[in-house]
Order: C-alpha cells, then sequence, then structure tokens
C-alpha cells in the first residue's frame, strides 16, 4: 500500500505569550496523530475552541507568533514529492501552496479584497504556478470557473456585489484552479443558508471527485459530515478523541463526546427535547488532569481524573481515547 497523502505525528503547537512578567501558555493542539489517505474526505469536528482551526493551520505551517510548534511532525506525500512542512524551506513551501496544497478559508471576505475586482485575487494567487501568458491565464480561469457552473464574468466584479454564497464559490474555485492535490477546507460553509450551504457542498464534492484531490473539512455540523465525510475525527480540548470511518463513528460511537454530538442532531418525528452537556469546554491554558472531557462525562471514574487515555484501536480502522469506550451506548 502506498503511504497516506498527509501523515500527522505527536503534533503539539501551544499559543505562548509573555507579557508584564505573566507567561501564559494555551494548549490548543496537544499530541495529535492521524493520516489522510489519497482521495478521501477527512473530516474534522468538535466544538468551538477544541483546537481544529489551530490544527489545520500547523498542517499547512500558516503559523504567527505567538502560535509555536514544540513538538511532532507534518509529512505530505504527494505524488513525486516528500515534503517536511516544519523542515521545508521558504521556497519550497511558496511552491506547493495552492499549486499542491490549497486552503479554502473560513470568511470568504478574508481571502477577496474588497477594493479590488474578483480577478486580481486569481491572478495574485495562481498566476506564477501556472505559468502561462495573462492572456491564457484568465481564460484558463474562465473555463475553471465555467466548469463549476460560475460565470465567466464575476472576474469584474467586487466582492460587495456578490452573495455570500457566491463569494464562497468563488473562494473554492480560487482554491482550485491550480488542481491541487490536497485541499484544507475550514468551515466553508459557516453563516450560509440550508440551501445555499448544499449547492456549496456539492460543489466542494464535485471539486474533489475531478481533480481526485485529498480533503480535510472541518466543521462543527455533524449533518454535513455525515454526508460528505469518508472519514472522521473528533476533536475535544486539543486532542483527537475519535476516529473512523464516518458510517462507524456514527452507528456505534465509541467515546461519550461523540455520541453527544451526534445525540444533538434533530431528527424527524422525534419531539423529545434535546439534553445538552453539563458545564463547560476546558480552559486549554490549564486544562483538567487525566482525560479533559471527565469533568462532563457521565461514565467518568477516578482512573479517568489521574490518566490520559491513549487512543487505542476498538476495530478496524476505529480508535477512541475512553477508558469506557465498551460502556458508550449509541445515539
Amino acid at each position: 500500500m502506498s503511504a497516506p497523502v498527509l501523515e500527522v505525528s505527536g503534533l503539539r503547537a501551544y499559543y505562548r505569550t509573555a507579557a508584564f512578567g505573566i507567561r501564559r501558555e494555551v494548549r490548543a493542539v496537544d499530541d495529535v496523530d492521524l493520516c489522510v489517505e489519497a482521495g478521501e474526505i477527512y473530516g474534522l469536528a468538535g466544538e468551538s475552541s477544541c483546537g481544529k482551526t489551530t490544527l489545520i493551520k500547523t498542517i499547512a505551517n500558516a503559523i504567527q507568533p505567538p502560535l509555536e510548534v514544540l513538538a511532532g511532525s507534518v509529512v505530505f506525500n504527494f505524488k513525486d514529492q516528500r515534503i517536511d512542512m516544519h523542515g521545508a524551506s521558504r521556497e519550497e513551501l511558496r511552491d506547493i501552496r495552492w499549486k499542491r496544497l490549497s486552503y479554502i478559508m473560513q470568511g470568504s471576505m478574508n481571502v477577496l479584497n474588497p477594493v479590488r475586482r474578483v480577478r486580481h485575487a486569481f491572478v495574485d494567487f495562481a498566476f506564477r504556478h501556472i505559468g502561462r501568458s495573462k492572456a491564457e491565464f484568465l481564460d484558463i480561469v474562465r473555463a475553471h470557473l465555467r466548469r463549476l457552473h460560475l460565470e465567466p464574468d464575476v472576474l469584474d466584479a467586487y466582492p460587495h456585489q456578490l452573495s455570500g454564497g457566491m463569494r464562497q464559490r468563488v473562494t473554492i474555485a480560487l482554491a482550485t484552479v491550480c488542481r491541487p492535490e490536497f485541499i484544507i477546507a475550514d468551515e466553508p460553509t459557516t453563516a450560509l443558508d440550508v440551501v445555499v450551504q448544499k449547492g456549496v457542498l456539492a460543489m466542494i464534492h464535485s471539486v474533489q471527485r475531478e481533480l481526485g484531490s485529498s480533503v480535510i473539512f472541518v466543521t462543527h455540523d455533524m449533518a454535513v459530515h455525515a454526508n460528505l465525510t469518508d472519514r472522521l475525527g473528533i476533536m475535544y480540548g486539543g486532542r483527537l478523541v475519535e476516529e473512523g470511518r464516518t458510517a462507524d463513528v456514527f452507528r456505534r460511537p465509541r467515546h461519550p463526546y461523540t455520541a453527544h454530538l451526534i445525540a444533538s442532531l434533530p431528527r424527524l418525528g422525534d419531539a423529545a427535547p434535546k439534553e445538552g452537556l453539563t458545564g463547560a469546554p476546558p480552559n486549554l491554558a490549564d486544562p483538567p488532569s487525566g482525560c479533559r472531557f471527565h469533568p462532563r462525562c457521565p461514565l467518568a471514574s477516578d482512573i479517568c481524573q489521574r490518566e490520559a487515555p491513549p487512543m487505542t484501536e476498538l476495530a478496524p480502522g476505529h480508535r477512541a481515547a475512553c477508558f469506557h469506550s465498551d460502556q458508550v451506548m449509541p445515539p
């Protein structure tokens, strides 16, 4: 078998600050291991502030202070190149970004310059990678837009002249015009209504199938994961607590936090009130000892307070970090 396209091993990335004599350390990503296979869509789920965005920023080496990588490795195995993201030179990173590794960011307005026409974004991001004349490059961009069912005249618009859904579609087109081998999508459907969201998801899936790319898809919406992703990783408190094929995770969750996330989904004909988790997410500047979920977990015991459970394979391709995984009831 060929190596996974992405291998993340023992990754630790903390936010570290020192001001007025006070040192603070936020353990946003704490000892994460995962891999993404060729041609698959890997979902990453978890509530806000669990470390999802910090993890993908670290994977893409889009790091700025006070974020620091303390340990671990991030390795991409592209078709003809293996690259360690945190050992590569600036030139190597510049060569793979957008051409081999692209990033669909959470807010389209953070990508598109509000005072420049859309075509300038394509020129700024992709022109040097495609390596054609300006006229040929714009022809390639127009053809790409047509494949994605976008009108080429969108290139002449300013971002404020487009709806939120249209801006997000343009952002997806921008991230895929160089036909990358790996795509990171950070909550691309946030703040979109369900009808527009469906169109954006269909567009991402269509692009992924056409290019044969691998995708990390980040969202807290479990219903989106159920319909789009092949495998699913669940994060809590800066750590990966469960991972497996999406269908297996939904059918038989092995971590109590995953079971609560799935149970929160609405079901047709179910009028029973939904119960939320007690307590609050952990403070990652001072996380609880042992399992970080234990203060909110109905299955917690003494060992959960003392020791951090290791990620253990409980079924082929399905692993979880829980001492009481056999007691987790399916939702």
